[in-house]
């Protein structure tokens, strides 16, 4: 490996690894009151894991009964497909 491609990857690998690290795990608790509401995340946009990803954002079906989003207490029945339990 020359010079350049030693110094291009370095590079790279520096500007990667906090985006990855920021990535990875649970959506911080709210500091907020609130509550988790199963079945109405869109697809990308779930705040933890499920049985079939380990993270938040990696939900790949819109409304599925495993995933869940953080919402402010009382609000999650309010919305339709909304439980305070998981539906699978």
């Amino acid at each position: 490996m020359n010079t350049s491609q030693l110094v291009a990857s370095a590079i790279l690998a520096a500007t990667a690894l906090p985006s990855l690290a920021n990535a990875a795990g649970p959506a911080p608790v709210p500091t907020y009151a609130s509550e988790k509401c199963y079945g109405i995340a869109a697809s990308g946009n779930n705040d933890c894991g499920t049985a079939s990803h380990s993270c938040a954002g990696q939900s790949t079906k819109a409304k599925d009964a495993a995933s869940w989003v953080y919402l402010p207490a009382g609000s999650c029945k309010k919305i339709e497909g909304g439980s305070l339990t998981s539906k699978s």
